[in-house]
């Protein structure tokens, strides 16, 4: 069975001299990993299209327990993703997140647009790296089905006050009347930050990245998002650590 698709290669390794095989996050099969014969040769019109951050269309045999790459044609190289350290670590980072989080052999578009608009807006460097990661974390847990409830306070469903705490482990927002103080891990939320918490997994996609928030308020953002990724999977990311020591 041969398949045409776009996909955003999140991961690649080398075989042999010549080969590679990719993981591909696509629209209509969702993540794929894929062999591809000597994509790594000059004179290959497979070598930009299957590198890591290419964004391809795609020509790919499907087999009984394996895929093959037979062409691929790259749309968009990201290329300027790796003039700068932050900004590639975090592309790495969001790659990493999108194969242990998008489904297989599943469609998987509102996976790859998120992923794409957030290597577009990191290229042109005109929103802070905090944002996008906070929005790309929030959204892709909640596309996973790892939605938290954010409607309203857990004790009094009070909307707003001048002091909320997000409890990731529970997924749920109580205010400062309701919070009882104990060993679980939570987030003190300003309500700017309660705001932009909330417009990460409520807002339309078309207004995702449409909002900003003062430095203190991306910071308790970043703080909330990055924990409720860590808590929720249970589990780090390599790619996430080495952001880390970037920024450090």
């Amino acid at each position: 069975m041969q398949i045409e698709t776009n996909g955003l290669v999140i991961l690649e390794k080398s075989v042999g001299e010549s080969d590679r095989l990719v993981t591909i996050l696509t629209r209509e099969e969702g993540v794929v990993h894929a062999f591809a014969q000597q994509a790594k040769k000059i004179k290959s019109n497979k070598l930009s299209a299957t590198q890591l951050f290419s964004y391809s269309r795609f020509t790919i045999f499907k087999g009984r327990d394996k895929y093959i790459i037979d062409d691929a044609q790259s749309i968009e190289v990201f290329f300027d993703l790796r003039r700068d350290i932050e900004r590639l670590s975090l592309a790495q980072y969001f790659c990493e997140l999108a194969g242990a989080l998008a489904p297989q052999e599943a469609e998987a578009g509102d996976f790859l647009r998120l992923v794409l608009n957030a290597f577009h807006f990191l290229c042109k460097g005109i929103k802070p790296n905090l944002l996008i990661k906070a929005i790309v974390e929030m959204r892709m847990l909640s596309l996973a089905g790892y939605m938290p409830d954010l409607v309203c306070c857990a004790g009094c469903s009070c909307y707003e006050a001048d002091e909320m705490y997000f409890l990731p482990r529970r997924g749920l927002i109580y205010c400062g009347d309701c919070f009882q103080p104990s060993a679980e891990p939570m987030v003190k939320l300003s309500r700017g930050a309660m705001t932009g918490l909330r417009h990460t997994i409520y807002a339309d996609f078309e207004k995702l990245f449409s909002f900003s928030l003062s430095p203190q308020g991306l910071k308790e953002l970043s703080s909330a998002s990055e924990l409720y990724v860590l808590t929720t999977l249970e589990r780090s990311f390599n790619t996430l650590d080495f952001y880390r020591q970037m920024k450090t």
